[in-house]
């Protein structure tokens, strides 16, 4: 980036790309008393269409047009004032896209997405622990809410052991700036939108991660958020706009800041009061992170060109946008659609954190809404399915309780548009480890994780899982959940990635779920096969997923004591007389009138065609 005068603080996005669909483009200057310059540009192709002088003195957004024939180069910006006397210029880069990736092509039920959070993953470059001049300055793995020093360079080391397990799109908790004074190694209250945190690594850095991911196969997903944004973010200074922000006043004033109320029914709602709309909607998710104001147009356009900057820069796989229902519904059905109608092949997951099926279905595009809100949004997460999953295999057998609450969790899949296209998950970053709800129960967690696997949906495992990391002595506890990955650090004694030192069960978990993930990668009938599954009985609940001749079938079992599971239930499936494999023991198998099964857990079987 070039300025000619350093009174240019901030100029942000700090480029764009020729032949966009859209042809305007807001950029955002900031710097002394910019807003008394007059705008002007120079370039083929490129129009000043409109100029806008903040609130703040110190802010201009400018409006250009880009012609569809407009060629790749820098496009001279000139700000001047008191008839030429003082004058300032920048060369504004725009690139030319990279035409290999030009569909984006986003991550779906063929994708298994592993979550990283990068701070416990692995520290691959000691060196960038601490950073001069960044608020919070110490590296201290001892502690639950401290920095560990992990780093994009030590997801890059591991890229290949990812690939081996079976995992095809990675999904790191945010890696842009949090200059907070504590716990900013979560990344969640950001501090400048186009900027790594250089504790995490380079831009040079995020480029190289996805890069090498996609040379694997391996969709890179970019955690993001257009809710709120970090209490040091570099604009909480000098706010641009007196709206910029909500509850804007109370900030400015130093008055008490109204939390949300995390009513998120109101979106749906038809009896809500606007009161419990307003709070929900404006106010501020923590207070230490401000409510962006997205009916700010100016807001708006920003963050809606900051997620495609990113989709291009990185050559995205897919966007996770965190509390999704917390922003205005209708700028976040604008900001998706504004990605999707750009990338049409993309995708986006949204985070609903809700366990009614009721109110995820709403925002998921295509979606009936009584109200008419369509959202553009392909992807929504399944936590009813999530807690359903647990819960099921808890409880005792009962007529209405255990395998029965799984199986009618996933009969509401008549209330999605399309239930393939929406993520199920054991846990994440917020939840306690699956290994911990299920009561650290190996055949538990084993079945909880096949049924995720095998499930018509798109899953998603924490990193660790394969392992059996848990937090157990802290239920609750974000700093243990988000747990050091062994063998990330120089000097660890015990390795995941390399297999060292772990536990009996641990070294088995890895190897069950590496099968189950290798044999799921290119396996359509999993990927888009027709679902079909039958009522519990006896304390076994069995679900096929076919396409055409072929058949993949997963049976739960609860049993302690061996039983015969009666096959003749299933015949419409037309499955007797057919020769199966058992993918978790390697064996062939006959399938007749009578299937035993000998222990408790699960069984994967299916036809040689797959």
């Amino acid at each position: 980036m070039n300025f000619s005068f350093s009174q240019i603080k901030k100029i942000e996005p700090p480029n764009w790309w020729i032949g966009m669909k859209g042809d305007t483009l807001q950029i955002m200057f900031y710097g002394l008393d910019l807003g008394s310059y007059t705008p002007s540009v120079l370039y083929s192709g490129v129009k000043l269409n409109e100029y806008h002088i903040a609130d703040s003195p110190n802010y201009i957004f400018l409006d250009l047009y880009i012609s569809p024939k407009t060629i790749a180069g820098e496009v001279e910006i000139t700000f001047s004032k008191d008839e030429g006397k003082s004058v300032l210029k920048h060369d504004y880069p725009l690139f030319s896209r990279d035409d290999s990736d030009i569909n984006y092509v986003g991550f779906d039920s063929s994708d298994v997405v592993y979550l990283i959070s990068p701070d416990r993953f692995s520290n691959g470059n000691p060196n960038i622990d601490v950073q001069e001049g960044l608020k919070e300055a110490t590296v201290d793995r001892s502690q639950d809410y401290a920095r560990h020093g992990g780093d994009i360079k030590g997801i890059i080391n591991h890229l290949d052991y990812i690939y081996e397990m079976g995992f095809t799109a990675i999904w790191p908790t945010p890696l842009l700036t949090n200059d907070m004074q504590e716990q900013s190694y979560h990344g969640y209250a950001m501090t400048n939108f186009y900027e790594v945190d250089p504790r995490f690594g380079s831009m040079e850095d995020y480029v190289l991660l996805s890069r090498k991911s996609r040379d694997l196969g391996i969709k890179l997903l970019m955690d993001q958020v257009v809710n709120h944004c970090g209490i040091e973010h570099w604009w909480m200074s000098d706010l641009p706009f007196s709206d910029w922000i909500n509850f804007q006043y109370q900030f400015e004033n130093r008055n008490h800041i109204s939390v949300t109320n995390h009513r998120r029914t109101i979106n749906q709602d038809i009896y809500a009061s606007q009161a419990d709309k307003d709070l929900m909607n404006d106010g501020w998710f923590v207070p230490s992170m401000p409510d962006l104001n997205q009916n700010n147009s100016f807001m708006a356009t920003y963050l809606i060109q900051n997620s495609i900057w990113w989709i291009e820069k990185l050559h995205l796989g897919g966007i996770r946008q965190d509390t999704y229902p917390y922003s205005d519904k209708s700028f976040m059905a604008k900001w998706a659609g504004a990605i999707m109608q750009q990338y049409p092949n993309f995708n986006i997951v949204g985070e609903e954190w809700s366990y009614n099926p009721l109110l995820v279905r709403y925002w998921q595009q295509g979606a009936d809404n009584a109200d008419g809100y369509s959202s553009n949004l392909k992807t929504t997460m399944d936590f009813p399915l999530q807690r359903t999953l647990v819960t099921s295999l808890k409880e005792s057998e009962t007529l209405e309780s255990g395998l029965i609450k799984l199986y009618e969790g996933l009969a509401n899949d008549f209330a999605y548009y399309d239930p393939q296209s929406i993520m199920l998950f054991g846990d994440n970053h917020d939840m306690d480890r699956i290994f911990t709800q299920l009561g650290e129960d190996l055949i538990k967690t084993k079945m909880a994780m096949a049924f995720i696997l095998l499930a018509p949906r798109i899953p998603q495992i924490y990193y660790g899982t394969e392992i059996l990391l848990q937090n157990s002595d802290k239920p609750g506890d974000h700093g243990l959940i988000r747990s050091d990955f062994p063998g990330g650090w120089q000097n660890d004694k015990v390795s995941g990635f390399a297999e060292e030192g772990l536990t009996k069960e641990q070294k088995e978990m890895q190897q069950y779920l590496k099968k189950i993930l290798n044999f799921r990668k290119n396996n359509n009938t999993i990927h888009q096969g027709k679902t079909i599954h039958f009522a519990p009985k006896d304390g076994i609940y069995v679900l096929f997923r076919t396409l055409l001749d072929k058949v993949v079938i997963l049976i739960l079992n609860k049993n302690e004591k061996a039983i015969d599971l009666d096959l003749s239930r299933f015949m419409e499936i037309n499955i007797k007389g057919k020769r199966f494999f058992s993918l978790l023991d390697d064996e062939e198998v006959e399938l007749q009138t009578i299937l035993r099964l000998e222990h408790k857990g699960c069984m994967i079987l299916y036809t040689n065609s797959n």
